[in-house]
């Protein structure tokens, strides 16, 4: 008799695309695992990173604005959730692999750093490797997760975090260099840029930094007036100009428009005052303890690979913090405190 798994892999081979991914058909996994006799191998890396450390963390990690106040701003957390279920609403609609859509975008940001962008960019000149957040994301789950083991997740899964880029532009780059990344990792790449160009402004808006009326006639005309209309315009040109090919499109109309929405983001919020000021302080912020903790690498706890480097050691706990961590280790270890005197 067919286990339960099997059954579902039988129904994917009757109602997903030619051009969908199969979990029967999946590279594996670095370590060869037995089969779950009711999830598929895609569902299990959902599983594993929905209940992972890492994705707990993403709550407490900046999209934007940095450690807001109010309570309806966007953060990692958020924004993961948000770009899941864009992309599993393309993907069903393309009849493409929704679970594997779904594992992948869960873990794209596993890897980001407190503080954005702003965090990104430190670690990214102090490291001695560098640093991208789509390469930790990925370092995450291969090498730091589950006490160093990793999740042993599957190529596919492994091959869209690593390769989860910006826009179409971008994502045609990566297309070229490498070849086997499945269309549900396409599917997730666009969905992201989706997701951020539109919640960082509706945050925008909220904030007060932009204003409404202030939005580029070009995109209030392509995309629509009002955020819902701008994501609902976005998903149906992706889904329309999908339909039945090899790769994850949008019209060349609405990729005008898209750009032309980021770049109004650039202008009047990525680069506005009070948001570069919270960016640099945050930076002095990790500068500091990144350099605190070379100089001292016994208050570096022990995760990850045994024989891993003393600075990508540094730069693995510094990416894993939280905003509110990183504020509380600073506090702890370099701000003065007040003597105590005994009794």
């Amino acid at each position: 008799m067919a286990s339960i798994r099997e059954r579902t892999q039988e129904f994917e081979d009757m109602t997903l695309s030619p051009h969908a991914s199969r979990s029967a058909k999946t590279r594996g996994r670095a370590r060869q695992e037995s089969e779950c006799d009711i999830r598929t191998p895609y569902q299990r890396d959902r599983d594993r990173i929905l209940h992972s450390k890492s994705f707990r963390r993403l709550k407490g990690k900046t999209q934007v604005f940095l450690s807001p106040e109010g309570d309806h701003y966007r953060t990692r957390l958020s924004h993961t959730l948000e770009v899941a279920q864009i992309s599993r609403t393309v993907a069903r609609a393309l009849r493409l692999n929704e679970d594997l859509v779904e594992a992948i975008a869960l873990g794209h940001d596993l890897g980001h750093t407190p503080f954005g962008h702003a965090g990104e960019a430190v670690l990214a000149r102090l490291n001695p490797g560098g640093f991208h957040h789509s390469v930790q994301s990925l370092r995450v789950v291969e090498a730091l997760e589950y006490d160093g083991k990793g999740l042993n997740l599957t190529s596919e899964v492994r091959d869209g975090i690593r390769w989860h880029s910006k826009g179409l532009a971008r994502l045609a780059e990566v297309r070229e260099r490498v070849p086997k990344l499945t269309l549900e990792a396409e599917v997730v790449s666009l969905c992201d840029c989706v997701a951020y160009t539109n919640h960082d402004l509706d945050d925008a808006i909220r904030a007060g930094i932009v204003d409404a009326q202030a939005i580029p006639e070009e995109v209030m005309r392509v995309l629509g007036k009002t955020f819902s209309s701008r994501l609902n315009t976005l998903v149906h040109d992706i889904v329309e100009s999908s339909q039945g090919g090899p790769a994850i499109r949008m019209s060349s109309t609405v990729e005008a428009g898209l750009e032309a929405q980021r770049a109004f983001l650039l202008e009047k919020m990525y680069r506005q005052t009070e948001l570069l000021e919270a960016s640099a302080r945050a930076k002095w912020v990790l500068e500091s303890l990144h350099r605190h903790y070379m100089e001292h690498p016994d208050a570096v706890p022990a995760e990850g690979p045994a024989d891993t480097p003393l600075p990508q050691k540094v730069c693995d706990f510094i990416a894993g913090m939280t905003d509110h961590y990183a504020l509380a280790q600073f506090d702890r270890r370099l701000m003065p405190h007040p003597w105590v005197e005994e009794d």
